[in-house]
């Protein structure tokens, strides 16, 4: 895979409406920790169908340059976005919560210890991609 690539966490995945805590560095972002946390983002709220939002998203994230979907299960998805020179690796979750109309986010560095920002601005840029009409 790559020298940058690092290994697959083993703690992944969206349970009781949580994501796997983050660690102290800074190149994590995810929405289902506190709102004062560092690593806070804020989830996906979505006024379109249910169905027609999780297609969408599927498809922003197919078609993201160095994006593999890993698992795409009912209401959750993981994927691994490369780095374009170096090919760092990062894991990137979504869960859908349909009563509450939002999808919660998880996205992280597997190598380093701050991403400059990569994690929050894939993230902003995503739902900026998934809330346009």
């Amino acid at each position: 895979m790559g020298l940058f690539s690092g290994t697959r966490p083993a703690k992944l995945g969206y349970s009781s409406g949580m994501f796997t805590p983050p660690s102290w560095k800074p190149n994590c972002v995810l929405s289902t920790v506190d709102r004062g946390d560092k690593h806070y983002v804020e989830p996906f709220v979505y006024a379109m169908a249910s169905g027609k939002a999780w297609e969408k998203l599927h498809n922003i994230v197919l078609a993201t340059k160095g994006a593999k979907i890993i698992t795409d299960s009912e209401g959750y998805l993981y994927a691994e976005f490369r780095s374009g020179i170096l090919g760092f690796v990062d894991d990137v979750e979504f869960a859908m919560d349909k009563k509450a109309r939002i999808i919660q986010v998880r996205s992280a560095s597997r190598l380093g210890i701050d991403d400059v920002g990569v994690n929050r601005k894939r993230i902003e840029r995503i739902r900026r991609e998934l809330l346009q009409d």
